[in-house]
Order: structure tokens, then C-alpha cells, then sequence
């Protein structure tokens, strides 16, 4: 096992919160290790001023921390877990995945209001096509208009008044040390979360088990591993990502089993579909795969051709 790993990271304060989190855990383990960390930005990072469903592609926030892993600039990446897509790049493997943090939306507001208190067409900011249909699906007066940067950067345009509101993961509030700005936490019958919201995930080359080894013993969640399994097996049949309105969620259900709730909307809200499903959580990428055989039966595949 080599002294010195290297992790590759993306710049904000939260995946720079995140990078350190994994190395405190990867001490805890292996003190004798060296940690870095190479930050990288990525084009989803550079391109800041188009809504990410209209810059294209997948992997926006994940495709050049990939390629220093293949270019062996990093030994190690951590991502949040809902910006990876389904197929990861050849030649790298998901290594481990972290225990959830809250999975919920947040709605952060300088009133204590909610989504149903929010006055009548207040200014609600969100990048996400996700959000954007389940708040108008509850909401068709509010206007939606777009909000980008990292955290610190949209809760000041909020507080600058450019929002009467906006909608973020209360993961990464709640990382930051911002829950308190945090008005209401979505429920479900709100807003279902982003596949995989909450966790970190950890990517390593296919070829360096040692690496990977290493971070599952100092980070891995293999209960986790399982919920987030439905999930992104569900966005994979989807043919789904980041960018698009799609959302599942996997929770423990008794006698060993898993639940999982899935959504696919129309982004300004007239059309929602959902459903859900349930079975033996050691068969949970079957679950996710008969969760989007539901919503494609449904007419999904039109949702998702008319969004593309």
C-alpha cells in the first residue's frame, strides 16, 4: 500500500468539506498514510451562467476529476454522490459509498415560510429540473428562475433579495454548518429527493484494489451501498441524470426488505408520474430497474424525450 494518496476534488466549500471529511476517516485507519488533495474544476464549475439541463452532456461535475484518475494524477475521488451518472467512465469502479446525510431538499427563505406559505408568485431559485417540476406541480403560481454557484454563493442571493426563496440539498447545508437557514425540509410528498442525495461516493481506478480496499474500511456503508444500488439502477433504465426531472428514493422497509418511490415530471409541473416498489433488498437494482419499467409504462419515455 503506497504512504501518500491522493484525492481528487472539486474547489467549492462543500466538496472541499467532503475531501477533508474522507481524509480524517482515511487517518483514522491508516495514520501512516499521507493525504492530498488536487482540486479540479470541472465544466459544470466553469460554466455558471446557462441552467445545466441546456449545457448538455452528462458527468458535468465528474468528468475531469475522472480523467486525473485515469491520468493518474489522483488515486482517489469523492464526489457527491447524486452528480455521478449511472455509467461511470471505463476503467473505474464506485470503491465505497458513505452513510447518508438528511436526503431532503431544503427550501431556505428569510421568512420562516414554507412551499405552501410562499407568497403568490414569489421568485424561487433552482438549477434543478428535479425541483423545478415537483414545486410547480405544488405550486403553479411561483416563479422559477435559475440559481447557480455553490452554496455560500446561492444563500447570498438570497439574502442580497434576488430570491423570495431557493431550494437546496439540506445535505450540504447541513455540511457547511447552514442548517439553520434551512425554513422547511421538504417531504416527500414535496419534493423526492435526487438518486443517491446525501451520500459520498468514492471512485478509484478498476485496477488499484489496494486504494479501494483502504477506503472501504475507513469510510464504506454497506447498507448504503444497497439503497443507493435501486436508485441508480433506476436513473441507468431511465437513461437519466443530474439534469434530468427525475427522482427515486430507497428506504429500509421490514422483514429485510427495500422501498423505493420514484418520480418523472414535466419541468414546468403539468404532468407528474409516480410510483413506487418493493422487494428483497439483496436484489435492489431489480427494484430500481421494475421502478422505471413502472414510470416507462406510464409514459415517462415521452416526458424524458420532450425535456431532452
Amino acid at each position: 500500500m503506497t504512504q501518500r494518496l491522493v484525492i481528487a476534488t472539486r474547489g467549492s466549500a462543500l466538496a472541499l468539506w467532503q475531501a477533508e471529511h474522507v481524509k480524517a476517516r482515511i487517518a483514522a485507519v491508516a495514520p501512516d498514510v499521507t493525504v492530498e488533495l488536487n482540486v479540479i474544476k470541472t465544466s459544470g464549475d466553469r460554466i455558471l451562467d446557462v441552467p445545466l439541463a441546456k449545457v448538455g452532456g452528462k458527468g458535468l461535475f465528474v468528468k475531469e476529476i475522472e480523467q486525473a484518475l485515469l491520468d493518474h494524477e489522483a488515486d482517489l475521488a469523492v464526489h457527491s454522490m447524486k452528480d455521478v451518472p449511472a455509467e461511470l467512465a471505463p476503467g473505474l469502479v464506485l470503491a465505497a459509498v458513505s452513510s447518508r446525510e438528511v436526503p431532503w431538499d431544503a427550501l431556505c427563505a428569510r421568512a420562516p415560510v414554507t412551499v405552501d406559505t410562499l407568497p403568490h408568485g414569489a421568485k424561487v431559485g433552482t438549477s434543478s429540473m428535479r425541483r423545478q417540476c415537483q414545486l410547480l406541480a405544488r405550486r403553479p403560481d411561483l416563479q422559477i428562475a435559475m440559481l447557480r454557484g455553490n452554496v455560500p454563493t446561492r444563500i447570498r442571493k438570497l439574502d442580497d433579495g434576488q430570491f423570495d426563496a431557493v431550494v437546496l440539498a439540506a445535505a450540504g447545508l447541513t455540511r457547511l454548518g447552514l442548517a439553520a437557514r434551512i425554513t422547511q425540509q421538504l417531504p416527500l410528498e414535496i419534493s423526492i429527493p435526487a438518486v443517491a442525495q446525501g451520500v459520498l461516493g468514492l471512485e478509484t481506478r478498476a485496477d488499484d484494489a489496494p486504494v479501494a480496499d483502504l477506503i472501504r474500511r475507513a469510510i464504506h456503508d454497506p447498507a448504503e451501498e444497497r439503497r443507493v444500488a435501486a436508485e441508480r439502477s433506476f436513473l441507468s433504465r431511465m437513461g437519466g441524470s443530474c439534469q434530468t426531472p427525475l427522482a427515486a428514493h430507497a428506504v429500509d422497509a421490514a422483514g429485510g426488505q427495500l422501498r423505493i418511490v420514484g418520480l418523472c415530471g414535466m419541468p414546468d409541473g403539468s404532468r407528474i408520474l409516480r410510483a413506487e416498489a418493493t422487494g428483497p433488498a439483496g436484489d435492489a437494482e431489480d427494484l430500481g430497474r421494475r421502478l422505471a419499467d413502472d414510470l416507462l409504462a406510464q409514459g415517462a419515455d415521452q416526458i424524458l424525450a420532450a425535456t431532452r
